[in-house]
């Protein structure tokens, strides 16, 4: 049995590593059970963060790089999509006792805009105590990916998007901090993903069932 309860699922990873995939399968088979969920996205998730979500996307396809949003600037945007994100859909959701599940979340911000950028630690965690406050995830699943993996599923995609585009190294560069953020953390779990298995999917299920009991 189990209880309704609100809880707030994160699915994060570099690209490539299965996220989407794994968080349609995860809610797909919660829905089978009849409990009530909601599969989100970041960025994006409602009208208006998708607006921004747009706006970020096109930036980075720009060729005159001087046109370009500066690295404060595309962070902002980022952070600006998610505080319509958490407000409009994320709290509204967790309110009425729901499962929210959502494709990335505050630590691809660490992973790509912190470590990735340089952008500052300190700024970014006093901006999410406010727009976030005590609504953190309840779980968070980082999957774990092969290059190979990676680039071999990119490149099966029909659209692309500016996360595609960036060299190996930075890929690995990203995957480490996403590792070194959930390392030693409970509500953290890391599945290895390079193979998108029925048996991932399985042990995802079970591993969200145990922690709804």
């Amino acid at each position: 049995m189990y209880k309704k309860k609100p809880f707030f699922i994160v699915f994060e990873g570099v690209e490539g590593c299965g996220k989407s995939y794994q968080s349609q399968k995860l809610y797909n088979n919660l829905k089978k059970l009849k409990i009530k969920s909601i599969l989100t996205r970041e960025p994006g998730g409602t009208d208006n963060a998708e607006v921004i979500r747009n706006l970020i996307l096109k930036d980075y396809f720009l060729k005159n790089k001087k046109k370009a949003f500066h690295r404060y600037t595309d962070t902002f945007l980022y952070l600006a999509a998610r505080n319509e994100h958490v407000q409009d859909k994320i709290i509204p959701a967790l309110k009425s006792k729901m499962v929210v599940i959502c494709d990335r979340f505050i630590d691809s911000t660490y992973a790509y805009q912190v470590h990735g950028k340089k952008v500052n630690k300190v700024l970014i965690d006093k901006i999410h105590n406010v727009i976030i406050g005590k609504y953190k995830p309840n779980l968070t699943i980082v999957l774990k990916v092969t290059t190979r993996s990676s680039r071999q599923r990119i490149k099966k995609r029909r659209l692309k998007n500016r996360y595609d585009k960036f060299s190996d190294s930075f890929y690995k560069s990203v995957q480490k901090s996403f590792l070194r953020r959930a390392k030693g953390q409970k509500n953290y779990v890391i599945f290895e993903s390079s193979k998108n298995t029925p048996k991932l999917e399985k042990d995802i299920l079970n591993l969200v069932l145990k922690r709804l009991r």
